[in-house]
């Protein structure tokens, strides 16, 4: 597509927004940078860090546009106004039903309510929160209820009749019955400043409170009225014990993290308000980002569209790269000062591990059996394509492991993955004939020599005549490159050769002295890992399988009369040791070649006695 890569070279090094198309013009993709020029090539740069669904974008795009704005903050707004607008399907979208509970406090009608609602308005009253996960709003709006005798109902106070009589809350001491002018506003007023006190995390008014309301019911002999105020001094202390360390009571603060896997991305966000963890929520980030970073500048983004409420600090587990710019974007949202922070100690550090800790719980916990086969399996295979660089994806991937002890018995391995997923009905083993002695180099070549000579004979084994895409070789570059010694002499066109060194996990590729180094946690590592584990567990098994044949054998021709052939004879019969240890004098003298004498004589060395 040479149009596009006339667009890509024309690119300004300036602040703007960029927008991706697909053949049909549709739009794909909507991004802001700093830099246009730099930012948009991250994406078709061959990278070994993009992640999986970055691949499949970058094959879809056909077209790209951009729009050069004053400065990043523009760029971030157009670009938010844009996604609004165009709902992109690679862009991070959030669900639009997705509410949070809030307590909310309207200063301005006489007698205001404290009522729990979820959604925010821009109508100037107070709302806290939200709580949710350990606290709910419930739980605090019982705490004000039972300390606090403010009003719960719907009533419109500007039309009471003047012979109006109080409910029943007013006559169990839980409402002042401002309905019927038995509290002025002034001293309502007062009641609600320390309701607002409490949210705002002053915890000592309402204890003492609830305290003294628990003994007087119990001095009344009015018990259960004493052990519901008890139980809510409970929930007070469960509130009070989630009090952030050397946090001002009056501090707000959202934490957020996200973890990825290179196919999934999942984002934590724990709420701290008066001083307090409040609370937290994980969702599932449907969407494309280059890396981390992105991928949390984006969802703190949509967060705050969705939300509305804008803490006055905002932490973030890993570092972002536009912090400032969404920091001056979101204080003027907000309409007060936002601090967007990456912390690198401190109680804010721990809080940053405690989301980063739930988002990666939540990443392996929301995907389903399924989701998390396909990405073990296929994600696997679509990641090692890309952090290889390779020509094609290594749909066949075949692996050799060689096993002995002090040059005996050697074996080779052979195993198969197809499509990320083990094909045990194509594993095949090798018995090593021309090596002598410890060289694992010359088993290696030996094996290879024997797999690819078989590579073109359609009419035989069906793994030998099916053709890899990848060959791994259990090893560090040593052993990769004597086996690159022996596969110029074959028809080997389409497969490629690479080496996993088992210490520090190295993938080492021909002609290449550093090693690639896959990331710890992706999924092209741990197929890969997954291979080779299997390869040496099937080279162990068949090298042992030989050797306790080879010292049965040994144990046989011991015995007087039994010598190659008749060995042979045996297992030729009875197949397995433990089925010759079993056998009757009678059941091996029916072999043809073993006399009685013979039989007698293995039969008293398995069991120590003679056969009656």
């Amino acid at each position: 597509m040479k149009h596009l890569e006339q667009k890509l070279r024309d690119l300004p090094h300036k602040s703007g927004v960029y927008i991706m198309y697909n053949e049909a013009r549709q739009i794909l993709y909507i991004g802001k940078a700093r830099d246009l020029f730099k930012r948009v090539h991250q994406y078709f740069g061959n990278k070994a860090n993009r992640t999986v669904k970055v691949i499949k974008l970058v094959e879809k795009i056909y077209d790209l546009d951009y729009i050069i704005t004053a400065n990043e903050v523009e760029a971030l707004v157009l670009e938010n106004n844009l996604i609004k607008k165009h709902k992109p399907p690679y862009n991070i979208l959030l669900k639009d039903d997705k509410s949070y509970p809030f307590i909310k406090i309207d200063l301005k009608k006489p007698f205001p309510r404290v009522e729990v609602v979820r959604k925010l308005r821009n109508d100037g009253a107070k709302y806290f929160g939200p709580y949710m996960q350990g606290i709910s709003t419930q739980e605090i709006l019982g705490l004000i209820n039972s300390a606090f005798c403010v009003r719960t109902c719907n009533l419109d106070l500007t039309r009471i009749p003047q012979n109006h009589r109080p409910c029943l809350n007013y006559h169990i001491k839980r409402c002042y019955a401002p309905c019927a002018g038995l509290i002025s506003r002034e001293e309502y007023d007062a009641v609600i400043k320390e309701i607002i006190a409490f949210l705002q995390g002053n915890d000592k008014k309402i204890a003492k409170i609830l305290t003294s309301r628990m003994r007087e019911a119990s001095e009344r002999e009015e018990y259960e009225l004493a052990l519901s105020y008890k139980q809510k001094l409970q929930v007070l202390d469960k509130l009070v014990r989630r009090q952030v360390g050397v946090m001002p009571k009056d501090f707000d603060m959202d934490v957020f993290a996200v973890a990825a896997n290179g196919l999934n991305t999942v984002a934590a966000v724990i709420f701290v308000r008066g001083g307090k963890i409040v609370g937290g929520d994980k969702q599932i980030v449907e969407g494309v980002s280059l890396d981390e970073s992105s991928a949390l500048s984006n969802f703190i983004m949509r967060f705050y569209d969705m939300t509305g409420y804008v803490a006055s600090e905002i932490v973030t587990e890993t570092p972002i790269e536009d912090a400032d710019v969404l920091q001056e974007y979101l204080s003027e949202k907000s309409g007060k000062k936002v601090n967007v922070i990456c912390p690198h100690q401190g109680v804010r550090r721990q809080l940053a591990d405690m989301a980063k800790g739930n988002a990666l719980d939540y990443l392996e916990k929301s995907l389903s059996v399924k989701e998390r086969k396909e990405n073990m399996t296929m994600g696997g295979v679509l990641q090692l394509a890309e952090f290889l660089r390779l020509p094609k994806l290594p749909v066949r991937i075949e692996c050799y492991d060689i096993s002995h002890i002090s040059g005996t018995n050697k074996v080779a391995s052979m195993v198969v993955f197809i499509n990320g997923e083990a094909e045990k009905s194509h594993y095949r083993k090798f018995k090593i004939e021309t090596v002598a002695g410890n060289d694992d180099f010359a088993c290696l070549q030996e094996t290879l020599r024997r797999r690819l000579s078989d590579i073109k004979d359609r009419s035989g084994d069906v793994s030998f005549s099916s053709r890899p895409d990848l060959i791994v070789i259990d090893g560090g570059k040593g052993q990769l490159s004597s086996v690159m010694e022996v596969v110029a002499d074959y028809d080997v066109g389409g497969i490629n050769f690479i080496s996993l060194a088992k210490r520090e996990e190295e993938v080492f590729l021909p002609g290449e002295s550093v090693p690639v180094i896959l990331p710890r946690d992706s999924y092209a590592l741990k197929l890969l890992q997954r291979v080779r584990d299997e390869a040496h567990r099937f080279a162990i098994t068949f090298h042992r399988s030989l050797r306790k044949t080879s010292q049965t054998k040994s144990a046989l021709l011991a015995i007087d009369g039994v010598g190659k052939t008749r060995v042979k004879l045996l297992f030729d019969a009875f197949r397995t040791l433990d089925n010759i240890k079993n056998a009757s004098v009678e059941e091996m003298t029916a072999i043809k070649g073993v006399d009685r004498r013979t039989a007698e004589n293995i039969y008293a060395a398995f069991h120590g006695k003679d056969a009656d």
